[in-house]
């Protein structure tokens, strides 16, 4: 005959009072039901109720769980109980690092693709690294003091003039968002310049020089992020950021040489999208003519019109003037309306 197995259970004890429930008691709870238990909940509703049973179990912290009779222990004593890992809060980790710098990435791709029609354009990079600033400062910004006195441990110039360890956080935020704005470079891209080259050789010194293990402020004073690569990272980001604006800011080529520019000065990157943008339409424009006119019309609007809306993609990603963006963003919308009823009437023909 076969027999049926005996259902798992557990006792829980936890704390629920009128201004009060155990967060630790409703995780134990659920990972208990997670396993296949039935809970058998024991509220503790008073601080002396809580304070007794303390006392008969010899424990110091609620919840206690209890499974076949034998205590079990906490929230943590029943991850281990069931095989799952626990955090040491000790423990060095790169996963602030990783989850912040995931985040901006993302926010980027989502800002581009709300102006542009398109998550993969080079302001979504500008973008990426203009985020991480402003975020990696907020999180500076919860508690300076704590920044300021793991900052000290290895900042050059903080330590031989203390108040930059105040300072620093705020100049990160500042250049961080007018960066994204693109916006008074004439001050975003020095300040960057300077604290990203300052904190690099910093880092650089006391990482891979004098080869010491410290814990790094780029995430806040409590972190637990290791320094090392990813502080350095950030101030490389900073310093590569702060030299492409001024590339940008003083026109310089950044790319391969366009032909067929009028002046002798090297163009810069709005420049080059507007001739790549001419040359393609005048490209697509110099098909034969079929001798229908109205085929023929349709057949070069189209072409004129993906010119127009690449030129005004240009202006909404260099462009600064309000009216000028505004109108780009309409000329947009409405061409590739046109388009697609253009496209609608010469697939009908």
């Amino acid at each position: 005959m076969a027999s049926s197995a005996l259902p798992r259970q557990a006792t829980l004890y936890r704390m629920v009072m009128d201004k009060h429930v155990c967060p630790y008691g409703l995780k134990a709870k659920a990972l208990l039901r997670r396993q296949g238990f039935t809970v058998e909940d024991k509220w503790l509703t008073t601080r002396e109720a809580t304070e007794a049973f303390k006392a008969e179990h010899s424990v110091k912290t609620t919840p206690q769980t209890f499974i076949n009779g034998e205590r079990v222990g906490g929230y943590d004593d029943l991850r281990r109980h069931f095989g799952k890992s626990v955090a040491d809060p000790k423990t060095t980790t790169y996963k602030p690092v990783i989850a912040l710098f995931s985040m901006t990435a993302l926010m980027a791709l989502a800002a581009s693709h709300a102006v542009y029609g398109t998550p993969f354009t080079v302001r979504a990079a500008e973008w990426f690294i203009g985020f991480s600033m402003a975020v990696l400062a907020l999180l500076k910004l919860q508690n300076v003091e704590s920044f300021a006195t793991m900052f000290l441990n290895y900042d050059l110039l903080a330590k031989r003039w203390v108040p930059y360890s105040y300072i620093y956080p705020f100049a990160e935020g500042l250049a961080g968002v007018l960066m994204v704005a693109g916006a008074l470079n004439w001050l975003s891209i020095p300040l960057a310049l300077f604290i990203g080259t300052v904190g690099a050789i910093s880092v650089f010194k006391a990482v891979y020089i004098e080869r010491r293990e410290l814990k790094c402020a780029c995430v806040g004073g409590g972190s637990n992020v290791p320094l090392g690569f990813v502080s350095l990272t950030e101030n490389v980001m900073m310093v590569a950021m702060a030299l492409w604006m001024l590339a940008m800011t003083l026109g310089m080529n950044v790319g391969h040489a366009m032909p067929g520019m009028l002046t002798g000065n090297a163009p810069g990157a709005a420049a080059q999208a507007y001739m790549l943008g001419m040359e393609r339409m005048n490209r697509d424009m110099s098909a034969p003519m079929s001798g229908d006119a109205d085929r023929d019309f349709a057949t070069m609007m189209i072409p004129h019109h993906a010119g127009a809306i690449d030129m005004a993609k240009v202006e909404l990603q260099h462009g600064r003037d309000p009216m000028l963006r505004s109108m780009a963003q309409e000329i947009v919308i409405a061409q590739e309306r046109e388009i697609a009823d253009l496209k609608a009437w010469l697939a009908k023909r």
